[in-house]
């Protein structure tokens, strides 16, 4: 960001625009160097090759493929008021998704996805915690002396 002359409010605190405040190249460099250190760790390298194992699966292609359909035929019993067919196949869906979930390949990405979303949140909370932390220690100023004698 180009050095751009500071403006002052009335009470003497530094005023940023809406632009200035999104833009700054410091934090925004320092957020992309974070998000490619966070994209080496173990639990993304497990992530992207349990991702690779699914998707060239032809068995679990298949099973995601026929879950689909059981959404759109539900969809369409539920059109025609046949609740006895909506239940089937929502009986038959179910099952569908059991399967997959219990597949070891599918748990392994379902865990990885909960850890990298967890390390994120994470991340979010200790940059949240230390910004407050510094906002209320910067806040934290001696109140006057209450007579000239302290």
């Amino acid at each position: 960001m180009s050095e751009a002359k500071q403006r002052v409010n009335e009470h003497g605190m530094p005023e940023y625009t809406i632009t200035e405040l999104v833009v700054r190249d410091d934090i925004l460099k320092k957020a992309k160097e974070l998000a490619s250190l966070i994209s080496t760790t173990d639990e993304v390298r497990m992530y992207r090759e349990a991702e690779k194992k699914i998707n060239s699966s032809e068995k679990i292609q298949n099973m995601i493929s026929d879950i689909k359909k059981k959404q759109k035929e539900v969809v369409a019993f539920e059109s025609f008021e046949n609740p006895e067919m909506v239940k089937k196949i929502e009986t038959e869906q179910t099952d569908l998704q059991d399967e997959l979930d219990n597949l070891p390949i599918v748990q392994q990405f379902q865990q990885t996805q909960s850890d990298i979303n967890y390390l994120l949140q994470l991340v979010v909370s200790v940059v949240r915690d230390t910004v407050s932390e510094k906002i209320n220690l910067d806040s934290e100023v001696a109140p006057p002396p209450s007579n000239c004698s302290e």
